[in-house]
């Protein structure tokens, strides 16, 4: 699909929410209850933004998905390790959007010298109306693979769900690895090489 790679702003808030808000109602894809406000989500985006990318796809001055990225853990020596996180909106789901939005991503942490990627994924033990097995077959294909699982771990919908680990190395675990450089000060001319337009 044809679709700009931009960095979010808090601005866009409220249009991010509104492809959230189904996955939250409608779906065991997020663990979360409840649909946050646009104040509170505009803060996760300002917190994300300090050290972590946070990636929207548009369509046409749409936008279609949203990717970003936060802590692993976080204590001081997971640094060069980053949770991975891609939502799109459900009418463009298997259009490419997300594989757009994750090597957009990839592209970022090769930048800031961020080498391990791991992702938190509800799993069915059978899959239903809430969640299916669609997230790890994504980032199967993007080259993650799967490193724990958690049994009945998520509660949703009256239902109770798994929970895996997956993760995926882009680069090498030297002895003395590069500090890594927040998203935050990363220069415009550094993403735009990368072909991600500067919203900042």
């Amino acid at each position: 699909m044809n679709c700009r790679i931009r960095t979010a702003s808090p601005a866009d808030a409220a249009e991010i929410l509104k492809i959230y808000a189904p996955y939250v109602e409608e779906t065991a894809i997020t663990f979360e209850y409840d649909v946050p406000s646009v104040s509170e989500f505009r803060g996760r985006i300002e917190n994300t933004l300090r050290k972590y990318p946070y990636l929207l796809a548009e369509s046409e001055g749409e936008i279609i998905g949203y990717a970003y990225t936060g802590a692993f853990v976080g204590r001081q020596a997971y640094d060069w390790s980053a949770e991975t996180t891609v939502y799109v909106q459900k009418d463009r789901k298997k259009t490419g959007v997300g594989g757009r939005l994750y090597r957009a991503l990839e592209s970022v942490f090769a930048a800031q010298n961020i080498i391990n990627l791991n992702a938190c994924i509800g799993c069915p033990e059978k899959e239903d109306e809430y969640l299916t097995k669609n997230s790890v077959e994504f980032h199967t294909h993007f080259g993650y693979s799967v490193v724990g699982e958690f049994h009945k771990c998520g509660y949703k919908f009256g239902r109770w769900y798994d929970m895996v680990w997956m993760e995926k190395m882009i680069g090498e675990h030297t002895a003395d690895p590069q500090p890594v450089i927040p998203f935050a000060v990363l220069p415009p001319d550094v993403l735009s090489a990368l072909g991600i337009s500067c919203n900042k």
